[in-house]
């Protein structure tokens, strides 16, 4: 591994990475540590793909149809010289997922499906600029929303701060969803772990998988020049969730409860990390 195979990594980087692995820790292959040139081009996605949820806070309100915030999108990402990248992945129908109180993720926007006081949706973006993948998601919540879904709402954007926290150098996948799982279960929440976060920048989805429940300590390794995302789906019931069996893709609480979820892009450093996306 010490072989000057990348001579973009430092030397001090491949030899912790060696003795770690003579420890029996789970390091990641090489590939999956970013050059210089890929996070730049990573960050100026990001940028885009800020810069595109930016645009639809502006305009999501009551009455308005998901198909119109799939439009918002469509319109403002190509105008930016970028791509949608959910669109027509693995057959996805539309540029980006909106979904609403109980549907966790991957709901598909529909001209029929008109936001209405009270509810709260996650919008999840992501851009392909000039190769590169950025990936975000937040939640809105339209006119008069009930204290829990506003506490929902709030505690997940929490649950995202505290396992981007723990994202830091030479921890573990593990320490993310141990530290997020916590939380989250101290408020009685559930934590859905068919989905997580994923790996990401040269392709939409890479390696490693980031789970929201963990153990300290376990899985891969977490290595300066990684890019992942963390996306924590957080139920105000139990954790189990169903998928449409009609759509085939957007995922449900099992129970009909409300679920949230907030997402970023980041960056591990030597010191840190860098949230490439918002």
């Amino acid at each position: 591994m010490t072989e000057t195979i990348r001579k973009d990594i430092p030397e001090s980087v491949l030899e912790r990475m060696e003795q770690l692995k003579k420890h029996g820790k789970e390091v990641p292959d090489l590939s999956l540590i970013k050059t210089p040139e890929q996070i730049e081009g990573i960050r100026e996605a990001g940028k885009i793909n800020t810069a595109v949820l930016d645009e639809v806070a502006k305009h999501i309100h009551a009455g308005m149809s998901t198909q119109e915030i799939d439009n918002i999108v469509k319109e403002f990402t190509h105008a930016h010289d970028a791509v949608c990248a959910p669109y027509k992945y693995e057959g996805f129908p539309k540029h980006v997922c909106t979904s609403i109180n109980e549907e966790v993720c991957h709901g598909i926007p529909s001209r029929l499906r008109k936001l209405h006081d009270g509810d709260i949706i996650n919008v999840d973006v992501t851009t392909i600029y000039k190769g590169y993948y950025a990936d975000a998601s937040r939640m809105f919540m339209i006119g008069d929303v009930s204290h829990a879904r506003k506490k929902l709402t709030e505690e997940t954007k929490k649950c995202l701060e505290i396992g981007i926290a723990a994202a830091q150098p030479w921890a573990t996948v593990g320490d993310i969803g141990y530290a997020i799982s916590k939380y989250a279960h101290s408020l009685g929440y559930g934590v859905v772990r068919e989905l997580g976060g994923h790996g990401v920048g040269n392709d939409f989805h890479e390696d490693p998988f980031i789970s929201h429940i963990g153990k300290k300590g376990t899985g891969m390794v977490l290595v300066p020049g990684m890019v992942f995302t963390i996306e924590p789906m957080i139920n105000a019931g139990k954790a189990g969730v169903v998928i449409d069996r009609y759509n085939g893709w957007t995922i449900y609480t099992s129970d009909g409860s409300d679920s949230a979820q907030w997402e970023h892009t980041i960056l591990i450093t030597e010191t840190g990390n860098e949230i490439l996306t918002y």
